[in-house]
């Protein structure tokens, strides 16, 4: 059996920047980390040597990949040349639809994995372009490419898109007293209403051509940078008040990004201590992400009292292999 694990992301500002509508024509960039919550993918010899089974939230067991429902699943085995006797499962720390890449980290767990199957050593970055062509140039999934490149390389970086296609991550070192310290500054909450992204993915690249729209994404890069500079100074303040202000900008780049509901969180959360924030993802639901001083950690708990807290804790190795045997 060969197991491996692959890390959700959660992103910090910029996100939308990673748009090929967006990137081709500015450079984009995000600040993202990747944290310890996982997508496991597990594999091993089928026992009817010429089926192929996968187990993920249903089961299939067909004679030929071509006859597999799961677009990615079906995808990655026929680019592998799967031809039977392969088993193959997925289990996640947090299910889909929520705005932690689950999808990208799917992809690159399976790659990851399958890689291990034929003996066959994967670079990180191999294994975050290798996803990002399955899922945008193959599947033509509306989606951008952070979420591969978190899932891959995991830990806290700053990812850059550039007009060329090429993507560069650059990791944030911080002392582990600052490490720590931005994460008690840290609040999640889950909120529910899970949802697929494209639909606000596929207006949201729509409306890049819009020159607001585009001058706002601009924007959000530039803060990018900015935090990246706040988190290196230890000013958590500045940390909040750039968050706010790319939540701002965010909420401007397509509909069913927030609703009535978000925004009514969101303002407790801030009236409560919380200094920024945003919801994770595409929009409309899953996660919502606070900036919050520690001392006021358990007022904005309280103030939220509507939605659970959510225990996170950021992680640094990226996808790996954890099992490697015949067991």
């Amino acid at each position: 059996m060969i197991i491996t694990k692959t890390p959700f992301r959660i992103s910090f500002v910029g996100g939308g920047s990673d748009l090929e509508a967006f990137y081709s024509k500015h450079p984009g960039a995000v600040l993202s980390t990747s944290i310890d919550k996982y997508m496991y993918i597990s594999s091993h010899k089928f026992f009817e040597p010429g089926k192929i089974r996968t187990k993920y939230s249903q089961t299939e067991t067909v004679d030929n990949v071509a006859d597999l429902k799961h677009n990615l699943l079906r995808t990655i085995l026929q680019r592998f040349d799967i031809q039977g006797g392969l088993e193959i499962s997925s289990i996640a720390d947090v299910p889909a639809g929520t705005g932690m890449g689950s999808s990208s980290s799917f992809t690159v767990g399976v790659l990851h994995n399958l890689s291990a199957v034929q003996n066959r050593f994967v670079s990180k970055e191999t294994l975050a372009k290798e996803a990002c062509e399955i899922e945008i140039d193959i599947l033509k999934e509306p989606i951008g490419k952070q979420d591969q490149y978190a899932a891959a390389y995991g830990g806290l970086n700053v990812i850059e898109f550039h007009p060329n296609g090429h993507v560069s991550v650059d990791p944030i070192h911080m002392s582990m007293d600052a490490h720590a310290d931005l994460q008690q500054h840290l609040v999640m909450f889950y909120i529910g209403n899970q949802r697929s992204a494209s639909s606000i993915l596929a207006e949201q690249k729509k409306n890049t051509s819009q020159e607001d729209k585009f001058n706002a994404l601009k924007q959000m890069v530039g803060l990018v940078y900015n935090l990246r500079d706040s988190l290196m100074a230890g000013d958590w303040d500045e940390f909040g008040a750039i968050m706010h202000e790319n939540w701002m900008l965010k909420q401007g780049l397509a509909s069913g990004i927030t609703n009535p509901m978000i925004t009514e969180l969101y303002d407790a959360a801030r009236k409560a201590g919380a200094t920024g924030g945003k919801l994770l993802g595409a929009g409309g639901g899953g996660f919502m992400l606070f900036v919050c001083p520690p001392s006021k950690r358990e007022k904005l708990i309280s103030a939220l009292h509507s939605v659970r807290p959510f225990d996170f804790k950021m992680e640094q190795e990226g996808s790996k292999l954890i099992h490697y045997g015949d067991q």
